[in-house]
C-alpha cells in the first residue's frame, strides 16, 4: 500500500442533500443511484459536511483551504474581468505537485479565466473543461445574444508551462456531452500515470448544474424528465471512474472523495432539494450549507460509517495536503483544520465545532456543534433578507427545518456565548490579516505578506 495515496476528487454541482439514494433520493427523485450509494457504503458518508453558498466560493475555500472572504473568491463576475484566486494564493494542487504528484483538473473552474489564473497556471499538470459556469451555454440560444458584446463561452485545455486553447464553443450540445468527456480524461490520465506515480484526479463534473441537460445516451432513460436522467448520468460516471482504479488494481491505494458544491438549484425546470434541510444555495439556510460528502479508502477507511459530526469544504485542503506529503503554508491563516484521523476512523470526533458563514461580504450565520445563529435571514434566494436587530439561534438536532427559534428562554440562551466567541475570534483575524478584495489584480500582495 502506497504511502502517497491517489487521490481522486470529485465534486458535483449544485447536487442537493436529498438527491442520491444514500441521501434518502434516489428512486425518489425519479433515478436511482447505485454506484455512489455503493461508494458511500464502502466508506464513510457524512451527514453534516458544509460548503459555501454557491460555486465560486467553495471551490475557493476547497483550492485554499481559506474562507473566501478572505481571498476575495466571492461570486462570479462576467468573462475577462479579473475574478478568482490572485497568484499569491497557494492551492492544493501546487501543494501536491510539490509533493511529486502528477495533477489534473477536468471539469468546471470557475476561479479566474485569464492568463495566469486557469487550472494549469495553478498547480495542474493538465486541464479539459470550462473556464466558468455551465449556465452559459444557453448563451447562443438566447434571444438578443451578441458575441461581439459577451464573448462566446468554450471548452478549453491546457497544459502547465503553455497557453490555454479553446476548443470548440460550450453550446447546449456540448453542454450534454461534456461529463462524459471529463470521465473519459480522468481515466485517461489515470492509466498514464498508474503506477508511476501517485496522482491527484479533481473531477468538478458540471451536473446537476442548470441547465440539467443528460448526455443524449441518457435523454429518456428514467421516463422522469431531464433532472433525473441527469442524475442516473452522474451515478454512471462515478462508476466509470470508480471501476477505472480497479482494473488498473490500484482500489487499495485510492482514495476517493465525493462531494457537492453547494446546495441544490432552486431554478424551474430544475428543481433540485434538500432532503429534510430548508433552502437552497445563495442562502444561509441548512439546505445551502449541508450537501453530500463520502470519503472512500479500502482498508484504511471503516467501510458503512455514517456520522453527523461538523467537516467543512476548507478541511479537505489541509487534510488532502497532509495526507500527500505536503507541507501547508504557515505564512496565512489556514481555516482547514485537518480531519484525517476522524476520517480514518481513529477518532469519533471531528476536530471542528464550528464555523462562521459569509455570503459575499456579509456574515449571515455560525454553526456550533448542533446550533446555528442567523444574522441575516433569507429563506429563499433573492426573498429580500432581513437584518435581524435579535440574530435567531436554531437547535438543528430538535429543530432540522430552522422554523422555530428559541427566543431567550433562560435555559438555552447560554447557546448564545460561544456562537458570539467564534464570530469575534473570526471578526479579530479578519482585523490582522485583511481580506483580499475581490477583483484584485495579479500583482496584488496581502498586507500581512507584502
Amino acid at each position: 500500500m502506497s504511502t502517497q495515496p491517489n487521490i481522486v476528487l470529485i465534486l458535483a454541482d449544485n447536487l442537493g442533500w436529498g438527491e442520491l439514494g444514500c441521501y434518502g433520493g434516489g428512486i425518489l427523485r425519479g433515478a436511482p443511484t447505485p454506484r455512489i450509494d455503493a461508494l458511500a457504503a464502502e466508506g464513510l458518508r457524512c451527514l453534516n459536511f458544509n460548503v459555501e453558498s454557491d460555486c465560486v466560493p467553495t471551490r475557493s475555500a476547497l483550492m485554499t483551504g481559506r474562507h473566501p472572504i478572505r481571498t476575495g473568491a466571492m461570486q462570479s463576475i462576467p468573462a475577462g474581468l479579473p475574478q478568482g484566486l490572485i497568484p499569491w494564493e497557494k492551492t492544493l494542487a501546487e501543494l501536491l505537485r510539490g509533493a511529486g504528484y502528477a495533477t489534473a483538473c477536468f471539469g468546471k473552474w470557475h476561479l479566474g479565466d485569464t492568463p495566469g489564473r486557469l487550472p494549469h497556471d495553478r498547480g495542474f499538470d493538465e486541464w479539459y473543461g470550462i473556464p466558468r459556469t455551465t449556465n452559459e451555454s444557453m448563451f447562443t440560444t438566447t434571444p438578443g445574444y451578441d458575441p461581439k458584446v459577451v464573448p462566446l463561452p468554450y471548452v478549453m485545455e491546457g497544459q502547465a508551462g503553455g497557453a490555454a486553447r479553446e476548443l470548440h464553443v460550450y453550446d447546449l450540445e456540448a453542454r450534454r456531452r461534456i461529463d462524459g468527456e471529463l470521465t473519459g480524461r480522468t481515466i485517461d490520465f489515470m492509466r498514464r500515470h498508474a503506477g508511476r506515480k501517485p496522482f491527484f484526479a479533481y473531477v468538478p463534473l458540471t451536473q446537476l448544474h442548470f441547465p440539467t441537460l443528460p448526455h443524449r445516451d441518457f435523454d429518456g432513460l428514467t421516463k422522469a424528465g431531464d433532472f433525473a436522467d441527469s442524475l442516473a448520468e452522474m451515478d454512471h460516471r462515478v462508476g466509470q471512474m470508480i471501476d477505472a482504479v480497479a482494473e488498473l488494481g490500484l482500489a487499495d491505494d485510492t482514495l476517493f472523495v465525493f462531494g457537492s458544491d453547494n446546495g441544490p438549484e432552486f431554478r424551474r425546470p430544475w428543481r433540485g432539494t434538500a432532503g429534510p434541510w430548508t433552502g437552497t444555495y445563495h442562502t444561509a439556510m441548512e439546505g445551502s450549507l449541508r450537501v453530500p460528502f463520502i470519503f472512500r479508502w479500502p482498508g484504511r477507511v471503516p467501510a458503512g460509517g455514517v456520522s453527523n459530526e461538523i467537516l467543512h469544504i476548507v478541511d479537505l485542503f489541509t487534510t488532502l495536503a497532509g495526507l500527500g506529503g505536503a507541507a501547508v503554508p504557515t505564512d496565512r491563516p489556514i481555516d482547514g483544520i485537518d480531519q484525517l484521523d476522524f476520517l480514518l476512523g481513529k477518532s469519533a470526533k471531528s476536530n471542528r465545532e464550528g464555523f462562521v458563514f459569509f455570503i459575499k461580504s456579509e456574515l449571515r450565520a455560525a454553526k456550533w456543534r448542533n446550533w446555528k445563529m442567523h444574522l441575516v435571514w433569507e429563506v429563499e434566494p433573492n426573498d429580500g433578507p432581513i437584518h435581524l436587530e435579535s440574530p435567531l439561534v436554531f437547535n438543528l438536532l430538535q429543530d432540522p427545518k430552522e422554523e422555530t427559534a428559541i427566543g431567550t428562554e433562560a435555559d438555552i440562551n447560554w447557546v448564545r456565548s460561544p456562537l458570539r466567541r467564534l464570530i469575534l475570534s473570526f471578526q479579530n483575524s479578519l482585523k490582522a490579516n485583511p481580506p483580499i478584495p475581490p477583483g484584485a489584480p495579479d500583482d496584488f500582495l496581502p498586507k500581512a505578506a507584502s
